[in-house]
C-alpha cells in the first residue's frame, strides 16, 4: 500500500532498533500514507484546476474590445431610423387625428 513502512528484520524489530509495530500501528501508518498520497493529488488537480480558469479568463479578456464593438453596433441598431422633419409633422398630425377619432367612436357607444 505505502512505502512509507520501515522494514523489519526477522526477530521482529525494526532496523531502527525499537519493537515491531502492531498491525493497529502498520494500518495506520499505511491509510495515513494513503491519504497523503491522495491529498497530493487533489493538490495537483486543483493547481491544474486553477492554471485553466487562468487561460480561460485571459481569453475572456482578449474578446473585451469585440464584446464593445458589438455593443455599440447593437446600439446604433436599436436606435429608430429619423424621418426629415416635414414629413414627420404630418405623421403626427395624422395620428393625433386617429387617436381623437377612435376616442370619439369609444364615447358613442
Amino acid at each position: 500500500m505505502s512505502t512509507n513502512q520501515r522494514s523489519t528484520s526477522a526477530a521482529g524489530f525494526r532496523v531502527g532498533g525499537g519493537p515491531e509495530k502492531s498491525y493497529f500501528a502498520q494500518q495506520r501508518e499505511a491509510l495515513i500514507g494513503e491519504i497523503a498520497m491522495s491529498f497530493e493529488q487533489v493538490l495537483a488537480n486543483i493547481n491544474k484546476l486553477n492554471r485553466s480558469l487562468e487561460a480561460i479568463t485571459t481569453v475572456g479578456n482578449e474578446f473585451s474590445s469585440v464584446e464593445a464593438l458589438w455593443s455599440q453596433f447593437e446600439n446604433v441598431m436599436a436606435k429608430e431610423p429619423e424621418q426629415p422633419a416635414e414629413s414627420k409633422g404630418e405623421g403626427e398630425g395624422e395620428d393625433a387625428q386617429a387617436e381623437q377619432h377612435v376616442k370619439s367612436e369609444e364615447a358613442v357607444r
